[in-house]
């Protein structure tokens, strides 16, 4: 036998550990090398592991779910066995530990051991069951008040010889309740609930935007835009463009252009602050806000001043297929001057972005649509977006921020400027 461990990546200096999501591979199936045998999540990005080398997985050394650092080994590789080997040893551990699980509470009542959540215990209880009668789906698998309903409703009813004490309730309620009660079990039904832990992009995300809002004196300045000039010019130029380039022009590139050309007019847009110094930045990397399965994530187009139209789409879309893919890597998301996030893709009329720290302002485009609006005295009907920018008001002042803001409008409403870059 000769085992070649299956070790984490090296993560980055700003993470501390990281969480396996589901193996692909069981112990005792074949794996190929450079095969993905897992995904590692981590609070920024998901990594996936391949397989150092060809043979059987011989065993998991850390399950589904648990944590891990750089170069912990997680698993082995027996480069000489046989698919099929190690079926049956990987099948029946898995097997032994729910029942040592389970006995643990019964044995120790100890609060760590408790199986049942203090919910769960009550239902439990009230219709004679035990642990032991309902299959947990919660952490560690505890059981959760929504395994108890589900059990009842499928009709689960009471081991022949109920086990002792299975769960935190005093012995004298751990009886079956008077049939009066079942209907009571059969009205909640209808009202389930699941417990799920965040991942880790998840709760980072949750962390930084407190983060955002306890230290940023966030303030957000509107303006209204007249699209009619930009849709005219990507009308006229699509279909050329997309034959040139080989993709299709969309709007993102014109509001990545406009505010490239604010963030030069009002370099303080473009600053962030680093203890009590104001840190300038001679360079664009403008952070563009893209939705993907696990949450909310900013990919970074760097040099965005020195890039094309076509530059900027081909970026932005390579972005939207690494996050629907789970593919993006820490170096897409690391750094960022200013960013833009553009909940109109949903349909949002109007919002107030969060900044994304350690930057100083944000972009919020929305929905595009047509309304009234007066023009020379006249009302007329022109395709509007409102554009919404959230600034950090501790080192920028009212004044560059609408001034910055009116920028990309003018921008935006004669898009010739950004050619000339005027």
């Amino acid at each position: 036998m000769a085992i070649v461990e299956v070790k984490v990546p090296q993560l980055s200096e700003s993470v501390a550990e990281a969480t396996l999501l589901s193996w692909k591979k069981k112990p005792g199936e074949a794996v190929a090398i450079d095969e993905i045998l897992i995904e590692i999540e981590t609070d920024k990005v998901v990594l996936e592991v391949p397989a150092p080398a060809a043979g059987v997985l011989a065993a998991h050394v850390v399950g589904d779910g648990g944590t891990v650092v750089s170069d912990q080994v997680i698993a082995q590789i027996d480069t000489e066995g046989k698919a099929g080997a190690a079926a049956a040893p990987a099948a029946a551990a898995p097997a032994a530990a729910p029942v040592a699980a389970a006995a643990a509470p019964a044995a120790t009542g100890g609060s760590k051991g408790d199986v049942a959540m203090p919910a769960a215990a009550k239902l439990l209880a009230d219709n004679g069951l035990a642990v032991g009668d309902v299959a947990g789906s919660g952490k560690d698998g505890r059981v959760t008040k929504g395994d108890v309903l589900a059990a009842v409703a499928g009709g689960a009813k009471p081991a022949a010889v109920p086990a002792p004490v299975a769960a935190p309730v005093p012995a004298a309620v751990a009886r079956p309740l008077p049939a009066v009660a079942a209907p009571a079990a059969q009205n909640l039904s209808d009202r389930p609930e699941q417990r799920v832990p965040m991942s880790r992009l998840r709760a980072r995300i949750a962390e930084r935007l407190i983060q955002s809002q306890s230290t940023n004196a966030i303030l957000t300045t509107f303006n209204e835009v007249n699209m009619a000039p930009v849709m005219d010019m990507r009308k006229k130029f699509q279909d050329k463009f997309e034959k040139e380039h080989g993709i299709k022009l969309g709007f993102m590139s014109f509001f990545v252009k406009a505010a490239v050309a604010a963030l030069k007019k009002y370099p303080i847009l473009n600053s962030s602050v680093d203890g009590n110094d104001i840190v300038y930045h001679g360079y664009f990397d403008i952070g563009i806000a893209v939705g993907s399965p696990r949450g909310l994530v900013v990919p970074i187009i760097r040099n965005a001043d020195q890039m094309s139209f076509a530059d900027i789409e081909k970026k932005i879309a390579e972005f939207g297929k690494k996050a629907k893919d789970g593919k993006l890597g820490l170096e897409d998301l690391s750094g960022g001057t200013f960013s833009i996030s553009n909940g109109g893709t949903f349909g949002s009329m109007l919002s107030t972005p969060i900044i994304n720290p350690p930057q100083s302002a944000i972009l919020g485009v929305h929905a595009t649509k047509d309304r009234a609006v007066v023009e020379n005295g006249q009302v007329v009907v022109r395709p509007i977006n409102y554009l919404a920018m959230s600034y950090d008001h501790r080192i920028i002042d009212g004044r560059e921020a609408v001034l910055g803001l009116v920028t990309m409008k003018e921008a935006l409403e004669d898009p010739a400027r950004l050619l000339f870059d005027i």
